[in-house]
């Protein structure tokens, strides 16, 4: 026809031609009723054979069925008005278990440690909160930011609001044998306490910022492979010592060679 273009949709994947899809079952749904088992019109098998002289009145009645604008005047808001209530529905379960946090600039808070992947210690017995720190901004009502102590300095202060909780004083004179809190642990930060080094495994020489430079792939003790690091020489802890013992293997192993 002219002006038209045949578009053929995905072999095995209906998904593709949806509006054929939808009067296919649409079809299907309506002869169902004429040539389905169980009928009162059938025969000793249960099954009718007289649905093929009902077809033309399958065929009128759907193709004179009107739109639904076209018969009632207005859009099917159906599935739209049934999201809208679904949607109301779980705000108000949320908001009947959950409330928006108080927080004020000057609050002292505690901090979740479940994003803290640097704390000594096993990640099960570590404190699950640590503090107190004291807000300094609000970001909005879903974030805060605080001041950290020094041992959480290189950490990022803002925090969301499920991650932190009040942190209430507590009144010594009404627990004088209470125990004080022991320190938050420390941070293990490499550039601050050096790991000791394990050996040197091998060197290679790359240009950097227009010269040669050799650095060298160093393991540190109790530590993965994935650990390891290339350094320049100078950067090595205790690097004199290291380079001497990794030279002189590699002189042994090309002795041997």
């Amino acid at each position: 026809m002219l002006g038209t273009k045949l578009a053929f949709s995905t072999a095995y994947h209906p998904q593709t031609d949806g509006l054929a899809e939808r009067m296919i079952q649409t079809m299907e749904d309506i002869l169902r009723r004429f040539c389905a088992y169980g009928m009162d019109y059938k025969d000793h098998e249960g099954y009718t054979h007289d649905w093929v002289t009902l077809l033309p009145a399958v065929q009128l009645a759907y193709n004179t069925t009107k739109d639904f604008h076209d018969m009632w005047k207005r859009d099917d808001d159906t599935a739209a008005k049934c999201i809208a209530e679904a949607k109301a529905y779980n705000k108000q379960r949320w908001d009947k278990r959950h409330m928006e946090p108080d927080f004020k600039e000057g609050d002292q808070v505690l901090v979740s440690t479940l994003k803290f992947n640097s704390l000594k210690g096993p990640k099960k017995m570590r404190d699950s909160f640590v503090g107190p720190f004291t807000i300094i901004r609000l970001i909005g009502k879903n974030a805060v930011e605080v001041k950290l102590t020094e041992e959480f300095s290189r950490k990022h202060p803002v925090f969301p609001v499920s991650l932190v909780k009040p942190y209430f004083q507590t009144e010594e004179a009404k627990f004088p044998s209470r125990k004080k809190n022991p320190t938050p642990p420390d941070i293990v930060e490499v550039e601050d306490s050096p790991v000791p080094v394990s050996k040197i495994i091998r060197a290679r020489k790359i240009r950097l910022n227009g010269k040669d430079q050799r650095q060298y792939l160093v393991r540190f003790k109790h530590q993965t492979a994935d650990k390891n690091k290339w350094l320049a020489e100078d950067a090595i802890p205790d690097g004199n010592l290291h380079l001497r013992r990794f030279r002189a293997s590699s002189r042994t192993e090309q002795s041997h060679q």
